[in-house]
């Protein structure tokens, strides 16, 4: 399934759109007002900025009424820091082995081995730290990341994130892969990224033969709205699919942008059409100036329970929150079972009607 919209009049002069990465590019694009270049500008001190031309082609509108402007385009909203936000909401420092290693699982870890992106989404859990030119690991840092690893026979797979991986050069990216493959144990290799949706042209044949190396390789594309799935994206999904690279999706719940059933529901059609499985719906992290991004638990659940009945089982992600502090990943989907006195249970179907069973052993 391709997603296909019009363009906007706003873009249909730019024939050879660049990248923005200042709030003084989005008012010279016509994406914010000179008026607000000042608070944007507080907000630009803290928080990089990025669009790609993907990016600015599928944005139709320029308000926050867009699911791709209010992902990308920094808010003065971004400067309301609640009490309980934090610099690093899911206790990334708490796991940081040595440098660009997070080891919080037995069986599997993240290697960092950068901090820059291609975009930088408005809500971004690591917003306090991506877009960093220091962040890159070195080649010595790197090395002690691979030793790391090496000395872990229980770590069965490496996480790829960052920043996002696919925006390293094809030279380093494969010395990455060719070091991990070199390591006995680790039998999976996946990799976090934004890139097939925000720059689909750097799926090219020279990187799909850098990731064919002997640990099975996922791609996790992380997507929030259908309107992201242009035909130019399908075709770099499906380059990596025809090279034999299973997909996965991470999404994340966003108040106005995805928090509704039936937007959750037609992108994960559209994400199963196009050969990638949806994964995680996260519940949005507490990161610094975030709030006006936040959606409760309980509608989150609501929505779940209406995905439930709408969806087949293969279009059905894990709906999940990260515990403050670095204590995990959890599942936080709505309850459909709860035992009743005698031994018997209640269980809820998809429209909430309950019903009455025993289990018998």
């Amino acid at each position: 399934m391709i997603i296909t919209t019009k363009p906007g009049p706003l873009f249909c002069a730019m024939s050879k759109p660049r990248a923005i990465s200042s709030v003084a590019g989005l008012a010279a694009h016509g994406l914010v007002p000179s008026v607000q270049l000042k608070a944007l500008a507080k907000v630009e001190e803290n928080f990089s900025t990025r669009l790609t031309p993907e990016v600015l082609k599928q944005i139709k509108s320029a308000d926050f009424t867009d699911p791709l402007f209010r992902q990308y385009v920094p808010s003065a909203n971004e400067l309301n820091v609640l009490a309980d936000e934090l610099a690093d909401p899911t206790g990334d420092g708490a796991h940081s082995k040595v440098k660009g290693i997070i080891h919080r699982y037995q069986d599997r870890l993240l290697l960092t081995p950068t901090h820059t992106c291609q975009v930088y989404c408005r809500f971004c859990f690591r917003r306090e730290t991506v877009g960093k030119s220091a962040a890159m690991l070195s080649t010595a840092e790197l090395s002690t990341a691979f030793a790391y690893i090496a000395a872990q026979p229980q770590i069965h797979e490496v996480i790829l994130s960052g920043g996002d991986p696919l925006v390293l050069s094809d030279r380093r990216l494969k010395e990455i892969m060719q070091q991990l493959a070199a390591i006995a144990h680790v039998q999976v290799i996946r990799i976090h990224t934004r890139v097939p949706l925000v720059e689909p042209t750097r799926i090219t044949p020279a990187l799909l033969k850098i990731l064919s190396v002997r640990p099975a390789v996922y791609v996790a594309v992380h997507v929030n709205h259908a309107a992201e799935l242009s035909q130019t994206v399908c075709k770099s999904l499906k380059r990596l699919t025809r090279a034999g690279i299973p997909l996965l999706s991470q999404t994340v719940l966003l108040k106005g942008v995805n928090d509704d059933a039936e937007i959750l529901a037609t992108l994960f059609r559209a994400l199963v059409a196009n050969r990638v499985k949806p994964y995680y719906l996260h519940h949005l992290d507490r990161a610094k100036g975030t709030s006006h991004f936040r959606v409760s638990i309980k509608r989150g659940q609501e929505i779940m329970r209406s995905l439930r009945g709408k969806l087949s089982g293969i279009a059905q992600p894990t709906y999940v929150i990260d515990i403050p502090g670095g204590f995990g990943k959890v599942p936080i989907g709505p309850d459909y079972v709860s035992e009743t006195p005698g031994g018997a249970y209640e269980i809820a179907d998809p429209s909430g009607r309950r019903h009455h069973y025993r289990d018998k052993t």
